[in-house]
């Protein structure tokens, strides 16, 4: 694998470790910042707080994992994964538009919208040679 592809898969899974400690640790703040602080007061919201960013960790923890033992394929698989679950972010907030509050919508279809470009960087770099 090229050296900036590396890189590229590096950096993004170890964003995706650092968003999901915090949705494990404070699943509240996460779900705020998706859903607006009214619906993430409850529990529903805690706990789909703690499913994401549990998924997250496992993501970017296999992703970094495969890198550290210099498993190039292994990397573009665990980056495609979870720029995949970032696609469903984007689709299931633009689904649900209308009923998420304004700012949080944006931010969360520009997060998890860089997620997938990151992604798809780190594939195109992968096959350069």
């Amino acid at each position: 694998m090229m050296p900036r592809a590396r890189l590229c898969g590096r950096a993004l899974a170890a964003g995706r470790v650092a968003i999901g400690v915090v949705a494990l640790v404070r699943p509240a703040l996460m779900a705020r910042t998706w859903v607006g602080a009214a619906e993430a007061a409850g529990p529903a919201a805690v706990v789909l707080g703690r499913a994401a960013g549990g998924r997250d960790i496992a993501l970017g923890a296999g992703a970094l994992l495969a890198s550290l033992r210099g498993n190039g394929r292994g990397l573009l698989g665990w980056t495609v994964a979870g720029s995949f679950c970032d696609a469903v972010d984007v689709a299931t907030t633009v689904a649900s538009w209308r009923e998420l509050p304004p700012l949080e919508r944006c931010a969360v279809v520009g997060a998890a919208s860089s997620g997938v470009a990151l992604g798809a960087l780190t594939v195109v770099l992968s096959r350069r040679g």
